[in-house]
């Protein structure tokens, strides 16, 4: 019997560093690009292979660290990349019985550019066949991120989560979840107990450009999450249960980023974890974001995951205001 089960797609990172002279930041049309000359050798400063990440990857991660028995529901290649994977979240302890080998496939491969702390990220989903396998009953599962091709495996989840009622779903939508549309996973939505998003993306999300935070939150909220959380950049994160609005401030960086990949995935893993251990929201707010700030501190979404103790540590030496507090 598993605490914690993430369901969603692994993939391994690779991060090129780019030299802070070989390109430039451009702003156009509201959109900030990064630009190269086209047809140019760029030359690049490091390159890191992360194996074994993704969202659900990384928050299963998080999970484990945190001191939940934990496992993943995923697929991979058979192919070094899918070994390396598999190697690399069992040193993590966590169960992989559930990830599926496919013959004559690829495992998830990832390209990272990271340029003055900020990373642009080319990303390719290899279609899996994908199914729910015998699970039990978890007391979370948390589903993230799945390729162009899973739409109808989400009608699986919806089914297992229908006979279950008494297991609890964390959604965190990637990429392709946003693009299906809420209307097509309006029962993944209805039956979550905890919802992760940022601002822009909940704009994508209800196809508006609502600005205000609180409307954002309702109107989130009323597609059926029990816990809405809306995280926005340096203004923090903002949550709504139905009842209370709460924002929560960041936890102050030591230094300068170095790599932002999986701070969300941190933050929402720490926050999930910390309601799946007992802690009531606003403890659970404060987990969040010292996840955070220790993940973006070294390159790949999963270095700087922390401990329960060392999370501990962080909050005992935390700066006056770092408090969540209703608004």
């Amino acid at each position: 019997m598993y605490d914690f089960i993430a369901i969603g797609d692994i993939v391994t990172d690779a991060f090129i560093e780019l030299e802070n002279d070989e390109a430039e930041v451009e702003k156009e049309d509201g959109l900030t690009k990064i630009c190269m000359n086209f047809g140019d050798k760029i030359p690049y400063k490091d390159v890191h292979i992360v194996p074994g990440v993704g969202n659900s990857s990384n928050a299963a991660v998080s999970a484990s660290r945190l001191g939940l028995k934990t496992a993943i529901v995923s697929n991979i290649g058979n192919d070094y990349f899918g070994r390396e994977c598999i190697e690399t979240l069992k040193k993590e302890g966590l169960g992989i019985d559930f990830i599926k080998t496919h013959e004559g496939k690829k495992t998830n491969y990832h390209y990272v550019l990271l340029y003055k702390g900020e990373r642009t990220i080319l990303i390719k989903h290899e279609e899996y066949a994908y199914d729910l396998p015998d699970i039990g009953k978890p007391r979370f599962i948390y589903l993230s991120s799945l390729g162009a091709n899973s739409l109808s495996f989400h009608s699986v989840i919806e089914k297992y989560l229908d006979d279950n009622p008494e297991v609890k779903l964390a959604f965190q939508p990637g990429t392709y979840q946003i693009k299906f549309g809420k209307d097509s996973l309006a029962g993944i939505y209805k039956r979550a107990e905890i919802f992760f998003c940022n601002k822009e993306e909940a704009q994508k999300i209800l196809g508006n450009k609502e600005g205000d935070i609180k409307k954002l939150l309702q109107e989130v909220s009323a597609l059926g999450p029990k816990i809405t959380v809306i995280t926005d950049g340096r203004n923090g994160a903002f949550v709504y249960n139905g009842e209370n609005f709460w924002q929560m401030p960041i936890y102050p960086d030591p230094s300068a980023p170095v790599d932002r990949t999986g701070a969300g995935d941190s933050f929402s893993s720490a926050f999930t974890s910390a309601i799946a251990l007992g802690l009531d929201i606003p403890q659970a707010l404060r987990w969040g974001p010292v996840n955070s700030m220790s993940v973006v501190q070294q390159i790949g979404a999963r270095a700087g995951l922390l401990t329960r103790e060392k999370i501990e540590e962080n909050l005992a030496k935390a700066p006056v205001g770092y408090e969540p507090r209703l608004i």
